[in-house]
Order: C-alpha cells, then structure tokens, then sequence
C-alpha cells in the first residue's frame, strides 16, 4: 500500500512541476520592458533653482496648492537629505530590482492580458507602511524609504511587527499585493470567512505570480519562526474557529482578531503571545491552497472571482490538532 502511495505522489509531484514548467516557458516568451524613473534622484540631486523642471517633469508628486517653499525646505532639510543618503547606498543602482519586476509583469501578463504594463516610479515618502508599493493602471510607486533594513536605526520607533517587513525582499511581495487590490474583488459580506478567502486569494496570487525563492514567510510577511508555529498549530486554529461559530459570524470585532496587522492574533489564550498577527489570512490561504489542489480545473482567473462559501465548501479543508 505505501508503495502505490509513493509511486502516486511521484506521479502528482512529475505532473506539477510539467505543469508549472510550460507555464515558466511561456511566461520567458512574453517581451517586458518597464521604464523607470528615480523620481527621489531627481528631485534631491537638484537645487532650489531647478524645481520648475523637477516638477514639469513629475507633475503627479506635486499636489495642487502646495507652495514651492514647502518643497525646497524639504529638498534641503538635514533629516530628509540624511535619509535619501541612507536609501542611495542601497539603491544607487536600481537594475537588478528593476529586472526582478519586469519578471513579475511577465507572469501578470501571462495570467491576466489586458492589464496594462506600469511605469516603475521609485520615491521617498513619509514613511506609510499602509503604502510601501501602489500600483495605479500605468505606474507604480515604490516607497524605497520603507525597504533600506529592519535593523536599521530609522525603524526604531517602530514596532518589532512592522519593522520586520521593511526589507528588500518584501518589495515584490508589497507590489504583488498592490496589483491584487485591482484584480481581486472586495468581499460581498462581512463574515469572517469571506475576509479570510479573501487574504488567501491574494497570497494564493502571490504563488503563482513570484519566483519560487520567494518563501512562505515572505509572501506573508511572517518569520520563519511564525510559519512553523502556524503550520504546527492550524489543527487547533481551525478547531477553534469552528467551535466558535466564527466562520459566519459578522462580529466587528474580529477583523483586528485574526485578519488585521497585529503583534499577533487574539484567540484570548495563552497562546495569543507566540502566534503570529493575520493568522486568518494564513488559514484563508491554507483553504485556497486546498480548493486549487482539489479543483484542478479551476484556472486562476476564476479562482479571484469565485464566492467565498463556495470555495471553502469545496475545498475539503480539514487539518487535524497535532497531539
């Protein structure tokens, strides 16, 4: 018996991997070349004097209203000239980042056709860890400040929780994303589950989307640390979901629960300080997984627009509490 067991699953994995190598052969086929513009080079490497033309060039960074003496002070400051220092020592040279995105738009094209290839802009901002990346029809915003080390000493007025995603590597992830938020339709209720469907859609996304470097932990944004505990304990998570009542319930309450950037998840336990924040984002991405894996018909496209309760209802999800 468990040799057909292992001669199946050999055939799944051989199946899998044929699979996912026509799609990376057609997605090397698909032409991507993104423009980029340093608008932070741009306007800290110019003088006061120079400002008309900084802003003729990047009118859409220059909000109506605003006087022009705001700018230069801003463009002169000490503490704003030090961090645009800090972040050209890491991102002098942009290429290498540019290539990793333009593989991105590769496979965003490859799934999605009619999206329309964006214009990479690279900025300096106020620091909005809401807003590492936008991504808006023809461009995309990326917020260098947020992305130059968690250990670095501009972080440390933030917490352990949000400072660990303000790496290089999460860059990609944040743009994947920025991307979902206009190809993945908002839940139609406000249960817990369809928010938690909702999450898995998106992480799901950034399975088919990122190079397969890209780990768990960082498409979640999660420690390695938090992913074992996660996978150790989604027995008792989903146990505790369904003996709840929570799945269906519309509580307001449970979103900064389970679902929202938290230092961890609230089960009101003693477990709450070792689990991770968002963990039903994780379980949500676990119920997708699950539905794909048992749906194999179902191409991405119409996964992102397919009604919660339907998807978790097929998706034969069901771990078992680790003993």
């Amino acid at each position: 018996m468990k040799k057909i067991i292992l001669v199946l699953l050999s055939v799944f994995i051989i199946t899998s991997c044929d699979q996912k190598s026509k799609v990376e052969k057609a997605v090397e086929e698909i032409p991507m070349e993104m423009k980029l513009h340093r608008f932070e080079q741009a306007f800290f490497d110019a003088k006061p004097t120079e400002l008309s033309l900084v802003k003729a060039e990047y009118p859409d960074f220059f909000p109506e209203g605003t006087p022009d003496e705001v700018w230069i002070e801003k463009m002169q400051h000490p503490q704003w000239r030090e961090l645009y220092t800090e972040v050209e020592k890491k991102y002098r040279n942009f290429n290498a980042k540019q290539t990793e995105i333009e593989e991105l738009f590769k496979h965003i094209k490859y799934y999605f056709p009619t999206v329309k290839t964006p214009e990479i802009y690279t900025a300096i901002g106020e620091m909005d860890y809401n807003n590492k990346a936008i991504y808006s029809n023809d461009k995309l915003i990326i917020a260098l400040e947020l992305f130059i080390g968690k250990d670095h000493r501009f972080y440390s007025e933030f917490p352990e929780y949000i400072r660990q995603n303000f790496e290089e590597r999460q860059i990609l992830p944040e743009v994947t994303s920025s991307f979902a938020l206009g190809i993945i339709p908002q839940p139609n209720d406000a249960t817990l589950l369809s928010q938690m469907i909702y999450y898995g859609k998106e992480l799901y996304l950034k399975d088919a989307l990122l190079a397969d470097s890209y780990t768990d932990a960082e498409k979640i944004g999660y420690t390695p640390e938090q992913i074992k505990w996660s996978q150790e304990n989604e027995g008792f998570i989903w146990e505790y979901f369904v003996s709840k009542e929570l799945l269906y319930s519309t509580n307001s309450k449970l979103p900064n629960q389970f679902i929202n950037l938290a230092p961890f998840s609230k089960f009101y336990l003693e477990i709450d300080n070792e689990s991770p924040g968002r963990i039903g984002r994780w379980v949500g991405w676990q119920m997708v997984r699950s539905f794909m894996e048992n749906n194999e018909k179902v191409s991405l496209q119409d996964l992102l627009k397919m009604d919660a309760k339907q998807i978790f209802e097929q998706s034969k999800y069901k771990p078992k509490r680790n003993e």
